[in-house]
């Protein structure tokens, strides 16, 4: 039999219980936004904020659950007609890609929605044809794949950080534009989102993750060497966005000093990019729930469940 607690509490009626679930799901958000603004009184001073959002916190709440169940409708319509959907999100280090991508994806299916984000290349990786890792992750009919940063680390990070040659990276701009048209020829929807942010917000960011210890593993030699060379990033990116803005995957610029702002444009424009519809459902009803007389469980022993601490 399960385990019990004598003289506890009476057990929570039925809408407790649903109320605590409805919540609990709520709290992730919440958890989320506490984990954004945990350290900000540390760094109060060292950067000008904008203007905070309308309605506040509160709005920010109501319109990110209104788009996110938007989302679940264009989750089930690419499931429902065996659509292939790619949306890239790059920008500087702590632009709020990672944010954004953890919001759009919190309340869809993982088997229907997957995240990649890859490592630096392996040596085997290395001597490959340049998309070949890339294209392993692309989606299946039915599949949305959120790319955090993609082949355009060829024209960023590894390019200013010389990780590649110039004649690799002219390479790269000659091939792919054909290579994201191709994608879409083959019926994928190609969606490219770069999010925008100044050199003081980098900077007070930067200061959150060097004062936070939950935070400290975002920070890497890399990001800081960034911070020397932002002005070659800014020539890379004009580059980039110069020569891959093709009318087949155009860039969409996300304007992300206020990351709730980011939030909620990315994924509202999000939902613009994709001709979904809403996919009808046959009504559900739990069965009728059988006896389960027959049948004495065996006890499991005391020791086997995890000490009841909270």
């Amino acid at each position: 039999m399960d385990k019990k607690h004598q003289g506890g509490p009476s057990e929570p009626s039925k809408r407790d219980r649903i109320e605590a679930e409805i919540a609990d799901s709520l709290d992730e958000e919440l958890e989320l936004e506490m984990d954004d603004d945990r350290l900000a009184s540390l760094v109060g001073d060292m950067a000008e904020h904008p203007e905070p959002l309308v309605g506040g916190r509160a709005f920010y709440f109501k319109e990110l659950l209104r788009l996110q169940k938007e989302l679940v409708k264009l989750q089930d319509w690419v499931v429902h007609s065996r659509s292939k959907v790619v949306v890239l999100f790059e920008g500087r280090d702590a632009a709020g890609k990672g944010g954004a991508i953890k919001r759009v994806a919190q309340r869809l299916n993982p088997r229907v929605c997957r995240v990649v984000a890859l490592p630096a290349p392996s040596d085997r990786e290395r001597t490959q044809w340049y998309f070949q890792r890339y294209v392993e992750h692309l989606p299946a009919g039915g599949e949305i794949v959120l790319f955090d940063r993609s082949w355009y680390n060829r024209a960023g990070v590894e390019r200013v950080m010389g990780f590649c040659s110039e004649a690799e990276v002219e390479d790269f701009f000659r091939s792919v534009p054909e290579f994201e048209r191709m994608l879409v020829r083959s019926g994928t929807k190609l969606i490219k989102y770069w999010f925008s942010i100044t050199h003081e917000e980098q900077h007070l960011r930067f200061q959150m993750r060097i004062h936070d210890p939950l935070k400290q593993w975002k920070l890497s030699p890399m990001d800081l060497e960034s911070r020397n060379r932002w002005a070659q990033y800014t020539k890379a990116k004009e580059d980039m966005l110069a020569r891959t803005h093709i009318p087949e995957a155009p860039w969409w610029i996300v304007e992300a000093v206020d990351k709730k702002r980011a939030r909620l444009n990315c994924i509202a424009h999000l939902l613009t990019q994709v001709p979904y519809a809403e996919v009808p459902h046959p009504q559900v009803a739990l069965p009728v729930q059988p006896g389960i007389s027959g049948y004495e469980p065996k006890p499991i022993p005391p020791d086997m469940f995890v000490p009841s601490k909270y």
